[in-house]
């Protein structure tokens, strides 16, 4: 009888144990809305959210919106309609979401803005992201190092290119570059010739390279047929792609006409390629395993309720308050670091760029 005991004893001991493992390893389901599958920097986004949530328990309902508002505003409903425990959302236009986010915060779902400030709602709990105004610092820092601004050198002829006007972080990055190139534009070591500067004027809707590479294409056929334009100023890898395309068309990147300093940004595999080629000058890092190790961070501390980790209550006002934000530090990347800062990390294999 002892021995049956003892039988029923491991077995209830066992299934316990397999009760308890799986309710550990089921804390829900979080929903995660990325704003499109056209940049490859968004699907890593997705999947580091995806891993990084799953190893901690968590269901994943990753969601891709093509870039679609409605698209974005009807997976959102779904989710909150699911019931799902917290969202996590990079928004496409961070202004269109306050309606979603109030039946959010009726059915007690906290809202996690996901790299992109999402705008105009009180609910907004946390922000995840990078600091989007040292990443224009950055990228204009790139240009003033490779024209030898600080040495004194110019003029040197320079267009500007903003990010889309629906996404917070354009003006972000806009306003952290012109910090460092306006006292150079303003003593006529650079000059924009075209005399387009602010983001009504700069601005590229949806992040487009169709679009940034028309503008390019306008630009050289306005103000470039007797000059030679020096440098870019572009905020996003995928934008530099268009604007190296229109460059070639007139014959840049040949021995007679050297490829302008180019400016980028996510380290996109195309850009760093065209980085190694001599083509684009520089890109900015922002390792997206990071950012999904906080947001995910963030899910963790608000289903348990203590509070995430924070590091920044001044900066990202979404104007109707401060949103509670961690920032994480942007990498310049260039022909000089690119291998170790994005393959001996193990961001990238080095066979993605044979």
């Amino acid at each position: 009888m002892k021995g049956v005991q003892s039988i029923f004893g491991v077995v209830a001991l066992g299934a316990a144990l397999f009760a308890s493992g799986a309710m550990a390893q089921d804390k829900g389901t979080v929903g995660v809305s990325m704003p499109t599958k056209s940049s490859a920097r968004w699907i890593a986004d997705g999947d580091n959210m995806a891993k990084v949530l799953t190893a901690k328990g968590y269901k994943v309902d990753l969601q891709y919106a093509d870039n679609d508002i409605p698209n974005q505003l009807a997976q959102i409903e779904n989710m909150i309609t699911k019931k799902e425990k917290v969202l996590v959302i990079a928004a496409i236009d961070g202004t269109t979401l306050s309606g979603a986010l109030q039946k959010a915060a009726d059915a007690g779902i906290k809202v996690i803005s996901y790299d992109r400030l999402i705008r105009g709602s009180a609910n907004v709990d946390y922000y995840a992201t990078f600091d989007n105004f040292q990443v224009g610092v950055l990228q204009a820092q790139s240009i003033e190092k490779a024209l030898g601004l600080k040495d004194g050198k110019g003029p040197f002829n320079i267009e500007l290119f903003g990010g889309s006007a629906d996404d917070n972080n354009a003006f972000f990055f806009y306003d952290g570059a012109m910090s460092v190139l306006k006292p150079y534009i303003d003593s006529g070591k650079l000059v924009v010739q075209s005399k387009q500067m602010g983001m009504d004027k700069v601005s590229t809707l949806r992040w487009e390279a169709s679009v940034a590479q028309s503008r390019m294409d306008n630009l050289l056929s306005a103000f470039y047929t007797q000059k030679k334009v020096d440098a870019v100023l572009s905020p996003y890898d995928g934008l530099s792609i268009g604007i190296i395309a229109s460059l070639k068309g007139v014959g840049y990147g040949s021995k007679d006409m050297p490829m302008p300093v180019i400016s980028g940004q996510d380290a996109e595999v195309p850009s760093v390629k065209s980085i190694i080629a001599g083509e684009q000058t520089s890109t900015i890092f922002k390792d997206t395993r990071e950012l999904a190790k906080v947001a995910a961070g963030m899910v963790d501390a608000v289903l348990s309720g203590s509070k995430p980790e924070i590091n920044d209550t001044k900066t990202y006002n979404n104007g109707v308050k401060v949103i509670p934000s961690y920032l994480l530090k942007p990498v310049a990347v260039d022909k000089s670091n690119w291998k170790e800062t994005l393959i001996d990390s193990g961001y990238y294999k080095a066979e993605q760029f044979k």
